[in-house]
């Protein structure tokens, strides 16, 4: 089993910079996929980046390109989203998912936005006109 733990939410105005971290317990955190995805009230969910579980490769949003920043510690278990020149159509709850290697890449894993393993409990982003 893997349990998953957002946090680094809250509220910031246009312009501002979070980072959210998914702290991951379990075995074999190393051997996941870990995707970082979004939901606003009355909107699908969405898959805002993913990353592998040790080759670098990365998976983002069209939305957020050049905007957030997908890294991992597989040390420390934890995933990081840092979040640059926010806009206030980025406020959402945030939730971090986990998945096996064997199973996925990162483009279906943050295209494909519900067939996940494992989920957090999800963190707001509230972002300020």
């Amino acid at each position: 089993q893997v349990q998953l733990l957002e946090s680094g939410g809250g509220l910031v105005q246009t312009g501002g910079s979070l980072r959210l971290s998914c702290a991951a317990s379990g075995r074999t955190f190393s051997s996941y996929v870990i995707g970082w995805f979004r939901q606003a009230p009355g909107k699908e969910r969405e898959g805002v980046s993913c990353i592998s579980s040790s080759d670098g490769s990365t998976y983002y949003a069209d939305s957020v390109k050049g905007r957030f920043t997908i890294s991992r510690d597989n040390a420390k278990n934890t995933v990081y989203l840092q979040m640059n020149s926010l806009k206030p159509e980025d406020t959402a709850v945030y939730y971090c998912a986990a998945q096996p290697s064997f199973s996925t890449t990162v483009q279906p894993m943050c295209i494909m936005t519900y067939s996940k393993e494992y989920w957090g409990q999800g963190t707001q982003v509230t972002v300020s006109s």
